[in-house]
């Protein structure tokens, strides 16, 4: 109740106090729930080493959850050393109860192939049908990409359409992403530029990247949407914090003025920026065009734009600088 906040104002060291207390007379739920708290520093400072040792006592009363969490600390090396076959091990017990992560973890390791585990398309997607049958989410995603991909299936856009849809509802941002794209090229479905759009949206206002710059490309040309330059600016921006194609296409924007007040300078600074990330020929042609209509200084001063952007968390910080330079 004080995890949760059911009944009582959540408190979670009061969590911590009364699931010790229990896990400490055995009992399991508890056990697996204290550490949860100390593997995600809820309550407590966070201690991978007793969060493994709560998930052991109660994965060895037989717990499917500790047993899939126990799993876990394997094969992220937390708390113990990092060890794929054990955590195999724990993963088959949980999953073999029905635990959906684990079977989902199962799946991701067929899916991959791991030490001790030879790379099986199709039992990868019989662990993933299994949780997502459960209605996990990341499982369900997954399992759409594998009918999208023809991996361990046949190619069926229908049934990936199925899986992702799931998913999306659930509010997965890739599921919703890749909805978007699927009703934007007519894979799987007719093409729709507004159901496209309708899935952008839902994973760019979570922050999905790729999701902000298709919708700045939906408004640039008026796809699903009334034509928008300024809106596409808008999408473009939050996209180019660290997306590529985000960045070379605001850097259009400024250099052509559309949506926002010309800035070549700062063009420039965000053609850099992309080419610097994925150098395609077609970015360094186009910044080199706009360089040459600019002067030495003013390339010195992109360049220098360029080093601010790319600092971490300064984007945005930057880019509003500018505009307010511009006024």
């Amino acid at each position: 109740m004080y995890d949760n906040g059911h009944g009582v104002q959540q408190d979670l060291g009061e969590a911590v106090k009364w699931y010790r207390l229990a896990a400490e007379q055995g009992y399991v739920d508890a056990q697996n729930n204290l550490g949860v708290m100390y593997a995600n520093g809820q309550g407590v400072s966070r201690d991978y080493k007793e969060a493994f040792k709560w998930y052991q006592l109660s994965a060895n009363q037989g717990n499917a959850e500790a047993r899939s969490n126990l799993g876990i600390m394997h094969d992220k090396g937390w708390g113990v050393p990092q060890d794929s076959m054990e955590a195999v091990k724990w993963y088959r017990l949980a999953a073999a109860q029905g635990d959906a992560k684990a079977q989902f973890n199962l799946g991701i390791t067929y899916d991959r192939g791991s030490i001790g585990v030879t790379q099986d398309y199709e039992e990868a997607i019989r662990w993933y049908r299994l949780a997502a049958d459960q209605g996990y989410v990341k499982a369900q995603f997954n399992l759409g990409a594998m009918y999208a991909n023809g991996r361990g299936v046949v190619r069926d856009y229908k049934e990936a359409i199925k899986w992702y849809l799931r998913a999306a509802e659930q509010g997965d941002t890739e599921a919703q992403y890749n909805l978007g794209l699927r009703y934007a090229y007519g894979r799987g479905v007719p093409q729709d530029y507004k159901e496209a759009v309708k899935w952008y949206l839902l994973a760019a206002d979570q922050g999905h990247a790729g999701a902000q710059f298709s919708l700045g490309v939906m408004y640039e040309n008026g796809r699903g949407v009334p034509q928008d330059s300024k809106e596409a600016v808008k999408w473009y921006r939050l996209a180019a914090r660290g997306d590529s194609k985000a960045q070379f296409n605001l850097g259009v924007m400024y250099a052509n003025g559309r949506g926002v007040t010309e800035n070549r300078v700062l063009a420039y600074a965000l053609y850099a920026l992309s080419a610097a990330a994925d150098d395609p020929p077609k970015v360094l042609a186009i910044r080199s065009g706009l360089a040459d209509s600019m002067n030495n200084k003013e390339i010195e001063a992109a360049q220098e734009l360029m080093r601010e952007l790319a600092k971490p968390g300064n984007f945005l910080i930057v880019l509003d600088r500018q505009g307010k330079n511009l006024r």
